[in-house]
């Protein structure tokens, strides 16, 4: 009886194995990786988001002032889903520095979205604190930070992981999402053909 038993629950542990595996291959996006980081998964929008109009969301920047997506109307946004603790987020930030730098005279803003449980009383002081190799220099974030939720994720269709971003074009639609770090030269062009 003890062996039927054993038996029993050997082969449940192997079937439940397998199916979990099996579960993470079929649902898992294709990146690359370096290490146990994802590196990028270039996320096409769906034919139904794909030049929908990006959701109305409001949020409150680290001063606590609001600031609304509809009211960036006629700039460029990417908007950037990210945390304090995810490594890759932070991997992707000089990039992120970069672009802002690169392309704000021409109507382009990044909006960084951090969404810790912890919300500011996290947020502000890495931000003030935190500093990047962008160039050899140690650079601050130079971007906007806003304080989000689940909400705000929801409202983009939710997130399948950290990073997320979405670039919204002149006329507030949906352009491109990418899931993972993203890098300057993969959103250059798409930047570019919105300016």
């Amino acid at each position: 009886m003890y062996m039927k038993k054993t038996a029993l629950v050997v082969a449940t542990v192997l079937v439940l194995t397998i199916a979990t595996i099996y579960a993470d291959r079929v649902t898992r996006v294709k990146s690359q990786t370096s290490g146990n980081v994802a590196m990028k998964a270039d996320v096409p929008l769906d034919a139904a988001t794909n030049g929908e109009r990006a959701p109305d969301l409001t949020l409150k920047d680290l001063n606590g002032a609001e600031v609304s997506l509809s009211g960036l109307k006629g700039r460029v946004v990417l908007v950037n889903f990210w945390a304090t603790w995810c490594e890759a987020c932070l991997l992707e930030v000089p990039s992120l520095i970069d672009l802002q730098r690169k392309y704000a005279d021409k109507g382009f803003i990044v909006l960084g979205i951090a969404l810790d449980d912890e919300g500011r009383k996290v947020v502000a002081p890495f931000v003030a604190n935190e500093r990047f190799d962008v160039d050899g220099k140690k650079e601050p974030m130079n971007y906007r930070i806003l304080i989000g939720n689940d909400e705000a994720a929801d409202k983009f269709g939710g997130l399948i992981g950290y990073p997320t971003s979405i670039l919204i074009s002149k006329d507030s639609k949906q352009i491109k999402r990418i899931t993972g770090i993203i890098t300057a030269d993969e959103i250059t062009k798409a930047i570019e053909s919105q300016l």
